[in-house]
Formats: structure tokens, C-alpha cells, sequence
């Protein structure tokens, strides 16, 4: 029997399992491979890639820095806003990590002590409870197998299967879908591009530069209507002046746009990390800083004995729970329309280009 199962091998189960790896017998199990192309199904992650100043805090917090080779070209200080529909845009000045998700996500994964039993490829299908702890049905490749364990993390996403699981009756945060897709690019666009177009979503879109390609994406409400808005997206986007080369691959998956009601840390013997818990920026869907930072308060939960732990976790968020109260107050004002023209027509903590 493991000590502690921890389902997600992204930033927030992998760093968990790093930093508990050597006072318990831990399994984590993630259903990527990590040994594929990013293009091959189910390989890759997708994620704009960017770590934001609260993330990179958190890196240093944790003592670690970043290799080389997880590093993205080009190196990003300015942010666009582009109100699409007002014809509105202003740059400001943040200075973002661009790396490799992927390699980001193999490299953190890399950390994980010598005794903890990874397996990749391998996803939960279900749990059940049983008299020491937990009993779970995983699907390793092709094949079934089980596991037992004291303690069960779900560090598994939006759309967390523990956390669906053990909390059937209560929703889960609002969700969107995001839609990215990799394009050819002939051109410089030293800075992220922040997007955004109520007709289209009433969260934002984005372009990111990642060495010969652009990526466009956009959160969106899930439905028939995704990909038809997606398209008017890029259709947007090149009417006002974007030149989209040719679609290397188009990706997708769920994320959440919580309210402070909506985050769940768990209960009796499980506990909810990263986007799982809803830990998550409501107004920019950064979620790197809220993993790293969920994880440690779990590790630090842990330190001392299992016993108990629910309750040192969730008072070890409380800072968390009012920042995602923060910026969800954050997300009313820069998702209104006459607020936001208001303030991009102010011109407020916004710089200017020197173009040659």
C-alpha cells in the first residue's frame, strides 16, 4: 500500500511529489506520455507557456531555476491589449518567462526523487473508499490495474475526475474551453497579446510568439458555437492587421473561472490541488503560481504526520482564497466593456513604443 497517490504529474502533483517523495511511499501517475511529440494526441498540454512574475516568485520560493533548454524564444516584457471590437489597444510593461510547456512539464517531473514510483500513460478511472484508505482502477496504456493508498491527491485539472468524485453534488467552477492552434509566422511580435471581443467570449483570447510560430487561442464557452467563434477570431484577427501563416496543429482543453465559493481543497483522506481545487486566476487563467503554491501548503501540511491534515491545508490557502477573491474583483472591471474602454483611453500605467 502507498502512503499517498497523486493523480497529475503537471506543476502542482509533481511538485508536491517532490517535495514529499522522500518521508512517504508515493505512486504519481499522470495520462500523458511525456515521451511523445507534442503533436502526437494527448502528448501536450494546452497552455500559452508563460510563466507570469507571481510563478517565477514561486520558482525562486522553491529554490529552483530554470534550465536552458525549457527556455522559448522570444523572451516577452510587453503585453498588448487589443479590444477588437472598440478598436482600442495599449501596451504594458511585465516581463514573462516564454518556455516549452512540455519540456517545462518533463523537466519539473525530472525533480521527483529517485523513490517515488512514476507511471505516465496511466489515468485514474475510478476510487472507492475502503477501510485503510483508498482503493483506485487505473488504465495503465492498454491494460487495468489497481493500487491502494492511505491518502489520495487529485492534482488531475478542470476536469478532475477525484474531484468530481468526491464531491458529486456541488459543480464544478465555471468552464471554458481553450482553443489554441500553432501558425507558421513570417514576422515579429515581441510581446503577448491579450485579446478581447465580447461577441466572441466573454473571457479573452491571446497570441503568443514561440520561435517560427504564433499562437492564437482563445478561451471559450464550450459548445457547438467554440469553433465557429474561434474562427471568427482569426477572421478578427486578420482584419486588423494579423497575418496568420499556415496551422501546424490546432490543440484544446478545459479550464475553469472560479469564484471564491467555488474552490474545494477536499475532504476525509483526499485533497485538491492546483486547477483542480479551482486554484486558478479568474481574471488572466494564470494557474502556474496557484500550483506551485497549493503544493507547498500541502507539503507543508503533511510535514509532521498524515493526521489531520485537511484542516492545516485549508488554513494554509486562506492568503490564496483571498486572492482569488482579488481577482475576481479584478476580472468585473477589466471584463466590462465601458470600464475597460475607460481605462485604456486613460492611457493608466500603460508605455509607449518606440518604433524606428
Amino acid at each position: 500500500m502507498y502512503d499517498i497517490v497523486i493523480v497529475g504529474a503537471g506543476p502542482a502533483g509533481a511538485t508536491l511529489a517532490r517535495l514529499i517523495g522522500r518521508r512517504y511511499r508515493v505512486l504519481l501517475v499522470d495520462k500523458r506520455p511525456f515521451d511523445t511529440s507534442p503533436a502526437h494526441p494527448g502528448a501536450g498540454k494546452c497552455c500559452g507557456g508563460l510563466l507570469a512574475p507571481d510563478a517565477q516568485r514561486m520558482l525562486s520560493t522553491l529554490g529552483l531555476g530554470l534550465p536552458k533548454d525549457v527556455l522559448e524564444e522570444p523572451q516577452l516584457f510587453v503585453v498588448k491589449a487589443v479590444d477588437l471590437r472598440q478598436g482600442l489597444e495599449r501596451y504594458y510593461q511585465r516581463h514573462y518567462i516564454n518556455m516549452d510547456r512540455q519540456k517545462f512539464d518533463a523537466w519539473l517531473l525530472s525533480l521527483v526523487p529517485a523513490g517515488v514510483e512514476v507511471r505516465t500513460n496511466c489515468r485514474l478511472v475510478s476510487w472507492t473508499r475502503e477501510r485503510e484508505g483508498f482503493a483506485l482502477t487505473l488504465m495503465h496504456g492498454n491494460r487495468s490495474q489497481s493500487a491502494h493508498a492511505r491518502l489520495l491527491v487529485g492534482a488531475d485539472g478542470a476536469n478532475s475526475r477525484v474531484r468530481r468524485q468526491l464531491f458529486p453534488q456541488k459543480p464544478l467552477p465555471l468552464r471554458y474551453i481553450a482553443i489554441q492552434e500553432w501558425v507558421e509566422r513570417d514576422h515579429d511580435l515581441p510581446y503577448f497579446t491579450s485579446l478581447f471581443d465580447r461577441e466572441i467570449t466573454d473571457y479573452y483570447g491571446w497570441t503568443i510568439p514561440k520561435a517560427d510560430h504564433l499562437l492564437i487561442g482563445a478561451a471559450l464557452h464550450p459548445g457547438r458555437q467554440a469553433v465557429a467563434r474561434f474562427a471568427l477570431l482569426k477572421e478578427r484577427l486578420r482584419r486588423y492587421g494579423f497575418t496568420c501563416g499556415r496551422t501546424v496543429r490546432r490543440e484544446s482543453a478545459f479550464i475553469v473561472r472560479p469564484t471564491a465559493r467555488d474552490v474545494r481543497t477536499g475532504a476525509n483522506g483526499i485533497a485538491l490541488l492546483g486547477e483542480a481545487a479551482g486554484w486558478i486566476s479568474p481574471s488572466s487563467a494564470e494557474g502556474f503560481s496557484y500550483a506551485f503554491r497549493s503544493a507547498l501548503a500541502l507539503a507543508e501540511a503533511l510535514h509532521e504526520t498524515p493526521s489531520g491534515f485537511e484542516r492545516r491545508y485549508h488554513e494554509k490557502t486562506r492568503r490564496l482564497w483571498g486572492n482569488i477573491l482579488l481577482k475576481s474583483w479584478k476580472s468585473r472591471v477589466m471584463f466590462n466593456p465601458a470600464l475597460r474602454r475607460a481605462i485604456m483611453k486613460s492611457g493608466l500605467e500603460s508605455v509607449r513604443i518606440a518604433v524606428p
